[in-house]
């Protein structure tokens, strides 16, 4: 049965919801201590609330439980049953107090007196659940899960004191991996021993497993009342780890038991600082606002120095930002060269890297670091796509550079692209020179401008470019012209201005 307050699966004998209703099934019916309208009302309640029981209505079974004790609080079945479904609830402490008084009502009941034993056996309580087992004998010798878990807490106090005997002053890690199958075996035994899930959260601490320390520390927030120090401690474990959002909503839970609570408040402060800025350099980052995103990671990396999982997210967003904004390449390469450092197969570091290499023409890099992203994820899309990307441009590099010709960046925008066209339009018009030869090689010089124009001009035509596939070349067009006369294509037509030369 999964327990929900633990967040453990129990496996002992009849703890089962099924084997719960049976026995309570098997119960003698309850002694009216009530008469009249009142005892039948009584029984009513007990009626609906063992069939809600049998049908898994868990909270329905409880409200009516309650009506029944409220109708007649002497009756110690009552109270039983409603433990019973406390326990099927995983509220141990509402059923051990069920428990006791139905022990005080009727000392001699071995059903509660056994199952009483159990909650204490699952709290780590030994010595009581002991005390409990012997009486269960003494009235019954045979009863079998008495006689067993007698056995067990013999066992369990041998692992208890060994366990104690590590944990007494700060053990280490491998004090840690030496007691780590007797904190396990005494924790399946005993799922509700705060104690040992919070020693064993300690050890797993210490061994660097912060999942598994979160996983143990979980269920003692309920276990304890309560209990701020596992909700900060939690809250402060999910940090280490990169998890700005779910560090936040634990140490609210903190601050819900007491917004006071200074520790508790300091942490917040901190956490929700990150959360935000994290949000807005993912959103501009979604959004392709780069600048924004290479500004809100910066202010992360200004918030948080320490934590090496929010450190390698602020570099990546900042490799990635930068190598997409394109205003500064060095800056880009080095922001991902920072992360590969550390990472080295972070696919996106290395697209990210390989896409600011291309900006500088610089291939070879280029296409080294899309292969080494291939080798990391065949998978991924785009490092497969900037793979064939990069090798078409390197192969175009070696005819026609469009942006070479007019002497341009990769990232130009239009206008500068339209002014460096105008300014090598009037250098090298044909007009200019007289000598034929001169002429000839102006002319050709003039048609290069033009088709660089051309295509660094027109959105599709520059993106197809950009993508290593050059618009005005018959191999890269299969239906395509001769390129300088591709679809009507006269770089004299195009001119939206007059020469005059004296």
């Amino acid at each position: 049965m999964y327990d929900l307050v633990t967040g453990l699966t129990i496996s002992w004998s009849c703890w089962t919801l099924s084997c719960l209703f049976i026995a309570v099934l098997e119960l003698p019916k309850p002694t009216k201590c009530v008469s009249g309208d009142a005892a039948t009302e009584v029984e009513k309640h007990l009626s609906l609330g063992t069939t809600m029981l049998a049908s898994g209505q868990l909270g329905d079974a409880l409200t009516h439980y309650h009506a029944a004790i409220e109708g007649d609080p002497s009756n110690y079945l009552s109270y039983f049953r409603r433990a019973t479904v406390y326990l099927a609830m995983g509220k141990a402490r509402s059923a051990l107090t069920d428990l006791d008084r139905v022990l005080e009502l009727k000392p001699d009941f071995t059903a509660a007196r056994l199952q009483r034993g159990n909650v204490y056996l699952k709290q780590g309580a030994l010595d009581d659940a002991y005390i409990d087992y012997e009486r269960v004998l003494a009235r019954q010798p045979d009863a079998d899960e008495a006689h067993a878990n007698l056995e067990l807490i013999d066992l369990l106090r041998g692992e208890f004191q060994m366990i104690d005997g590590f944990m007494e002053e700060q053990p280490t890690a491998r004090d840690c991996r030496e007691i780590m199958d007797a904190l396990s075996r005494a924790i399946d035994a005993c799922p509700w021993d705060a104690t040992l899930l919070e020693q064993r959260s300690e050890c797993h601490i210490l061994l660097g497993d912060h999942h598994r320390a979160v996983a143990d520390l979980r269920p003692t927030t309920r276990l304890r009342t309560d209990n701020r120090a596992a909700h900060l401690k939690i809250s402060q474990l999910l940090y280490a780890m990169g998890l700005a959002e779910d560090s936040l909503t634990e140490v609210r839970e903190c601050l819900k038991l007491d917004p006071d609570d200074a520790q508790c408040f300091e942490h917040y402060r901190l956490v929700k600082k990150l959360a935000k800025q994290i949000a807005a350099a993912d959103s501009a980052a979604g959004e392709q606002r780069w600048d924004a995103c290479v500004a809100a990671a910066t202010r992360m990396l200004a918030t948080e120095t320490r934590v090496p999982a929010f450190v390698a997210r602020a570099k990546s967003l900042q490799c990635r930002c930068l190598a997409s904004a394109a205003t500064d390449v060095a800056a880009a390469v080095a922001a991902c060269t920072e992360v590969l450092t550390g990472d080295p197969n972070n696919v996106d570091a290395l697209c990210s890297r390989a896409d600011a290499h291309l900006l500088e023409d610089r291939y070879d890099d280029a296409i080294r670091d899309y292969q080494a992203a291939v080798n990391v994820d065949e998978e991924s899309r785009r490092a497969r796509d900037g793979l064939t990307r990069a090798q078409k441009l390197e192969k175009q590099s070696k005819k026609r550079d469009y942006y070479k010709i007019l002497g341009v960046k990769r990232t130009a925008r239009k206008r500068e692209i339209e002014k460096a066209y105008r300014r090598l339009a009037m250098e090298w018009h044909p007009d200019k020179f007289s000598d034929e030869e001169e002429k000839k090689r102006a002319g050709a010089k003039f048609m290069d401008i033009a088709a660089a124009k051309e295509v660094l001009t027109d959105p599709e035509k520059r993106q197809k470019f950009d993508n290593g596939e050059d618009p005005l070349d018959p191999e890269d067009q299969q239906h395509g012209h001769p390129w300088g006369y591709q679809q009507g294509f006269n770089p004299f037509g195009h001119n939206t201005f007059k020469f005059h030369f004296n």
